[in-house]
């Protein structure tokens, strides 16, 4: 720990003409390379992995959404605990801030169930700072809490205060998450750029009868790889490579019953459309139109693709 610390302070000390917002960025570029911080971080991934969440567990993901659920959630303790700290200046105001505070802490329980779902599939850099992004909110819905205690025996100008101090950690903890989701893309549809990145018409991904039946395949459509798989004589399916989630290998997946499974953190794709059935994949997979040429060549283009 002591390495992580001298790492940290390193990287926060003006070097010429660094700001305070770019030394900050580079502390928090430092957590993330800090692999000090994986003594902590494999035991809780294994024990959120391990919890017994079933189907709700892509329901807290945010699969159904279509894009993770943690960041929608978080808007209302945010939203609330800023209200309180409004409502804190207005004379008068002492029950609602109350209220409000109390409602933050209550919300912030699924926010956080979220958040830690997400955090345990995601690769060690985004682990590390995931961790001080949790640690800065625990801090912040400690904080309210007391605040929260303080306000209900009437001691307000105590109250005022742990909250003030809360929505200190709150403001910290938001800033680690843009972080998090920004500069470190967690959360953000890994396949995206695929559609932009293929250039238009038919490509060649070569002769069909080379293509085993059942059989998951890699090839190259210019610098986008693509899973091909044969599923009978003339039916090929035709995805992007590179899993949503977190750019996995398909075609190092398992191919069944008409889905293939990432290798990486076990995101279920349907082939016959890219649909993700199965999270924590909250995005589908780009999928390609197919033909077979006079040749014998196997094809494929983006669909509408000229």
């Amino acid at each position: 720990m002591g390495t992580l610390l001298a790492r940290i302070t390193a990287a926060g000390r003006p070097d010429g003409g660094d700001g305070i917002g770019i030394r900050a960025l580079k502390v928090l570029d430092a957590v993330g390379g800090s692999e000090e911080l994986d003594t902590i971080t494999e035991p809780l991934k294994r024990a959120v992995q391990g919890l017994p969440l079933g189907r709700l567990r892509d329901v807290l993901h945010g699969r159904p959404l279509g894009h993770p659920l943690h960041p929608a959630l978080v808007q209302v303790p945010v939203g609330a605990w800023l209200s309180a700290a409004v409502l804190d200046v207005v004379p008068g105001s002492e029950r609602a801030a109350r209220l409000l505070v109390a409602v933050g802490v209550v919300t912030a329980v699924p926010a956080a169930w979220t958040g830690w779902v997400d955090w345990a599939e995601q690769h060690e850099q985004q682990m590390r700072t995931g961790l001080v992004h949790a640690a800065s909110m625990a801090a912040a819905v400690g904080l309210y809490g007391a605040s929260w205690a303080a306000r209900s025996r009437r001691r307000n100008l105590l109250g005022r205060a742990l909250g003030f101090a809360g929505l200190a950690a709150v403001g910290t903890g938001a800033a680690i998450g843009g972080h998090l989701a920004h500069r470190q893309a967690a959360g953000a549809n890994k396949a995206e750029p695929v559609a932009h990145l293929v250039e238009p018409g038919w490509h060649t991904l070569g002769l069909a009868r080379d293509f085993t039946a059942g059989a998951a395949a890699r090839r190259m459509i210019g610098e986008v790889p693509v899973l091909v798989v044969r599923e009978a004589e003339d039916v090929f399916h035709v995805l992007a490579d590179r899993c949503s989630h977190f750019s996995g290998p398909l075609s190092q997946g398992e191919v069944a019953d008409g889905c293939v499974t990432c290798p990486w953190h076990g995101s279920v794709f349907r082939l016959t459309d890219g649909w993700n059935v199965g999270g924590p994949a909250t995005a589908p997979q780009p999928r390609f139109t197919t033909r077979t040429d006079q040749d014998g060549n196997l094809q494929a283009r983006l669909p509408d693709a000229g």
